[in-house]
């Protein structure tokens, strides 16, 4: 097989995962809309340019792709963009594990995978059931929160939710704490799981309504949002550590029970809220990198720690191609 070309779509972390894989030798690509094409060619190690008029039909260059011996990287546009039955039917190789999307898509798929890996959850509200505290209502899909909604009693979720008629949603408790996201990759060569770095989000506009005294709050009929527009970048406090390993772990040994004996690998994120007691309550999984990851470019704390050189998650996973390359086990990673 010839030296293979990382792709992937020219949005949210495109930039990292191919500036990766140029650092590890790789020719690159971009699929872009026509708005981005000029944006992404100011980048030189993106060798090619390839312009669609739409997501949606993207299936229409995949030949293009193969003949390249391609091998896509998904990152969040994908499942907010292409749509499930896109990535489930892809023909061009892709880097991780495709059954993983029916359990990332699926917030009660969720819910189960954390349970096996004994992971703590926030309380979940089965219809019927009556709201006694706060709550955060979340709908199925990648939209960077896009949507959510908090409400605080029973009439409140009754009013909010008359919007959204014929949405997929949960019902989650608001667990009060520090909202950490925990990013990781899992190796199936070195059947390693790593801590990669640590963010929180920073959100509009809840973010700026914390910033207002309570009667300030009151004083204003501003519902707060969820929508993520950027990252900030977070060292969690090294005992916690340990446990934020162990619960990858226990997740990625779960997934093997509960997908496919392969399970997950590559880079995941564990969406986490830390009570005062330093409990950390997942309320989510992203199978796939996080934009968040964007801001540890050329690397984080716990990167330079292990590898003592740049490695962002971006060039983690072309040096997992590339290793499995050397090794002949190119297709053990792809999925």
């Amino acid at each position: 097989m010839s030296t293979p070309t990382i792709a992937t779509l020219g949005s949210h972390s495109c930039l990292q995962i191919l500036k990766g894989a140029k650092e590890e030798g790789f020719k690159t690509l971009a699929v872009v809309l026509p708005r981005l094409e000029k944006f992404y060619r100011g980048f030189s190690f993106i060798d090619e340019i390839v312009k669609i008029n739409s997501w949606s039909v993207f299936p229409k260059i995949e030949k293009k792709l193969i003949k390249k011996d391609a091998i896509l990287i998904p990152h969040g546009s994908f499942v907010a963009y292409l749509g499930e039955n896109i990535n489930k039917n892809f023909k061009v190789s892709y880097f991780g594990n495709r059954k993983v999307l029916d359990w990332e898509g699926d917030r009660r798929k969720q819910r189960k995978w954390l349970e096996a890996a004994r992971i703590n959850v926030p309380r979940e509200f089965g219809r019927g059931e009556k709201i006694d505290r706060p709550v955060i209502v979340k709908f199925y899909g990648a939209q960077g929160g896009k949507e959510y909604f908090t409400a605080h009693s029973q009439e409140e979720f009754q009013h909010k939710i008359k919007g959204f008629q014929g949405r997929k949603f949960i019902v989650q408790e608001y667990v009060i704490g520090n909202p950490i996201y925990i990013h990781y990759f899992h190796s199936l060569l070195f059947k390693e799981t790593e801590i990669m770095s640590v963010d929180k989000r920073y959100e509009t506009n809840v973010d700026s309504l914390g910033r207002l005294p309570l009667k300030g709050q009151k004083d204003i009929e501003i519902e707060p949002s969820f929508v993520v527009v950027g990252n900030i970048p977070l060292a969690l406090r090294e005992s916690m550590l340990v446990e934020a390993l162990d619960m990858a772990e226990r997740l990625v040994a779960a997934s093997k029970k509960l997908i496919d004996k392969r399970g997950i690998w590559g880079p995941f994120c564990l969406e986490t809220v830390v009570t005062p007691d330093q409990k950390f309550y997942v309320i989510e999984i992203s199978c796939r990198i996080v934009a968040g990851t964007n801001i540890f470019v050329p690397y984080s704390p716990y990167t330079y720690f292990k590898y003592g050189e740049p490695m962002s998650t971006g060039r983690r996973i072309a040096k997992e191609i590339r290793i499995a390359l050397g090794q002949n086990k190119l297709k053990n990673v792809l999925g």
